[in-house]
């Protein structure tokens, strides 16, 4: 990265717990509907009707906090919205619910003598394309780290449920026995064939998988230029649609030094999808070290890439999701160059507080005043 694709910020940085997560949410809706007074006076007087009473809903889903600020939508289509990710958790993505069919895969994996297992198409397309980006990451992005996910038992332990506690390297290597998305096989007609033992975690592209079920939704629903609005799942945000004319949609992006504050913010029109994935989010210390919940598939440790934060700006909730996630696992480096074969716009926070940019998010980028 040469000297023009970073600013140095140079901070101390300390750490906020996910009870900062309302916090978050609010700073988040707070930025999204920032506008100048200027730009207020360029709407008509319908869209200033629109814009003075949009839909707001906040709750908890997939362990997060969801909020979303509609416009042209309704009440009851915009409650319709959240409880799709509710569904998605409770019936699908789940690895903890016993009502969903990864928690179902699991159990019967974790007894199966190697025979394939029946998903539902849904499912089947998602792991395929999940096998895809770990192909291209060489590994660094895996949804078969289930087993190595409970041992570090960060969900729990962010909480308040669990002590963290630093697994030894005999438990690790014994959950990563299990471990690999090579072990995964693909049998085609919705069938999959896992090393027995394996357990799916789908954590990694739940939220961003979520945001794209929404967008189907939304196009179900018929075209309206009135229809607009913002939604985020905890780190992961859609937008689509337009507020007002010529206004943009403006998406604060996280400090890690500070669980209230910003280093910048993007400025964005239409649909766009955009998935934060830091070290800061779920953490526990022990003897004086810091352990975070993203795991590196190669070493069963939380990953020590030299990056705080990795956001990454995509054609989809999806790859936003998986793509933050693999990126900060490889490092600035080579998560740069696997965001660009995708076509994705990327922003770094390493180790010494630059901000790393790749050429598209520059233009869309603004810092925060000091």
């Amino acid at each position: 990265m040469d000297e023009s694709s970073a600013y140095n910020i140079r901070k101390s940085f300390s750490f906020f717990s996910i009870a900062d997560a309302i916090l978050l949410a609010t700073l988040f809706l707070f930025l999204c509907l920032l506008c100048s007074c200027k730009e207020a006076g360029q709407q008509s007087s319908a869209q200033k009707a629109r814009e003075d009473d949009p839909v707001t809903l906040t709750d908890t889903v997939m362990g997060t906090v969801a909020q979303a600020t509609l416009y042209g939508v309704g009440k009851e289509r915009a409650g319709q919205l959240l409880e799709r990710v509710k569904e998605l958790e409770t019936e699908c993505l789940s690895g903890k619910l016993d009502s969903a069919e990864v928690s179902a895969i699991n159990a019967r994996v974790a007894m199966a003598d190697g025979e394939g297992v029946e998903i539902s198409p849904e499912l089947y397309k998602l792991l395929q394309s999940c096998l895809q980006i770990s192909g291209d990451s060489l590994g660094a992005f895996d949804v078969t780290l289930g087993r190595l996910c409970r041992l570090w038992n960060m969900d729990e332990i962010a909480s308040g449920n669990a002590r963290g506690m630093v697994p030894s390297d005999e438990e690790i290597r014994r959950a990563m026995d299990h471990c690999g998305f090579e072990k995964l096989i693909l049998l085609g007609e919705n069938r999959i064939l896992p090393e027995p033992g394996m357990a799916l975690e789908l954590g990694s592209v739940g939220k961003g998988y979520a945001l794209d079920c929404l967008h189907e939704m939304i196009v179900r629903w018929g075209s309206s230029e009135d229809r607009a609005g913002v939604i985020a799942l905890g780190g992961s945000i859609m937008t689509f649609g337009e507020k007002a004319p010529g206004i943009p949609w403006r998406v604060g992006i996280k400090d890690p030094d500070d669980s209230g504050g910003i280093i910048g913010y993007l400025e964005l029109y239409g649909e766009n999808y955009i998935s934060t994935s830091g070290d800061y989010e779920r953490f526990f210390e022990q003897n004086g070290e810091r352990y975070h919940h993203i795991l590196d598939p190669e070493t069963g440790y939380p990953a020590r890439s030299g990056l705080r934060s990795v956001t990454i700006l995509a054609a989809n909730g999806f790859l936003s999701d998986a793509l933050s996630t693999a990126c900060f696992v490889l490092g600035a480096e080579r998560g740069m160059k696997l965001a660009d074969q995708y076509g994705a716009e990327v922003l770094m926070v390493n180790e010494e507080g630059e901000i790393l940019l790749s050429d598209g998010m520059r233009e869309i980028f603004h810092a925060a005043t000091p």
